[in-house]
């Protein structure tokens, strides 16, 4: 808030607003902490191998779905636990099912970089060179 001079109640006024703003943000779907998720009552998780979870990160958001990671290094590799909450059960589906459509939509289009290069290097390797050389020597033309 902007001022010349800050009165009492510009200063609460201030306060409320950013009282408001502040349970406003913690309300908002996404990445929770583990306190915050387990007040509203019962949490679910799946485990997932795949870390690509920033990729989840907007349906979330677009499904009102709360989640938390949680890494488990006691095992190798590690495997990461996601706790979630929604609103109802419908939501959670469909946040799971517009996710697992976009994976598979983008893996179908967008082959992996790791997998063309390993193309390429099997291709490079089995190419065959000529290192003949073929120097010709003329003068200039007259």
């Amino acid at each position: 808030m902007k001022g010349g001079k800050i009165t009492g109640r510009l200063l609460a006024k201030a306060m409320s607003a950013a009282l408001r703003q502040l349970r406003k943000s913690r309300d908002a779907p996404g990445r929770k902490s583990f306190k915050q998720l387990s007040k509203g009552g019962s949490l679910q998780n799946i485990e997932i191998t795949d870390g690509n979870i920033k990729a989840f990160e907007p349906i979330a958001r677009k499904y009102g779905v709360r989640y938390k990671l949680m890494k488990d290094v006691s095992e190798t590799p590690p495997k990461w636990l996601v706790f979630f909450r929604a609103k109802d059960v419908d939501a959670m589906t469909a946040a799971f099912k517009d996710f697992s459509h976009k994976m598979l939509k983008r893996e179908a289009e967008k082959p992996s970089v790791r997998n063309t290069m390993a193309k390429f290097r099997e291709v490079i390797k089995n190419a065959v060179v000529d290192r003949t050389k073929h120097q010709h020597r003329e003068g200039p033309e007259r």
